[in-house]
């Protein structure tokens, strides 16, 4: 899984859209190594969106926790975000590993 701010301390849906990018841009980095990305925020947006952007507190964080309880490892990205630490302690608390930097990942 790949974990990093969003929305945290975001003025702009463009400041969401670049760290989205960020986020994107680390899961290739994963792939790269042989192994399968997943990033929460591309999970639970889609729903978000066909739910309205009033529910976005309802779905993001059950959505992107019930994924980080699936997941044996966890890449936590730089910067501010209290769900992406949630999600690190989710990993963590079931024994998987966490990661700081795409280059401590082993090649699969």
């Amino acid at each position: 899984m790949i974990a990093g701010p969003y929305r945290s301390g975001a003025s702009s849906q463009e400041e969401r859209a670049a760290r989205l990018r960020l986020l994107n841009e680390a899961a290739l980095a994963v792939f790269e190594r042989g192994h399968v990305p997943i990033i929460g925020v591309n999970l639970a947006l889609p729903i978000i969106q066909a739910a309205g952007e009033a529910d976005y507190d309802r779905i993001m964080m059950p959505v992107s926790l019930a994924l980080a309880e699936r997941c044996d490892a966890i890449l936590r990205l730089g910067g501010k975000s209290a769900g992406a630490d949630e999600e690190v302690e989710r990993v963590r608390a079931q024994g998987g590993r966490v990661y700081l930097s795409v280059e401590e990942i082993p090649e699969a």
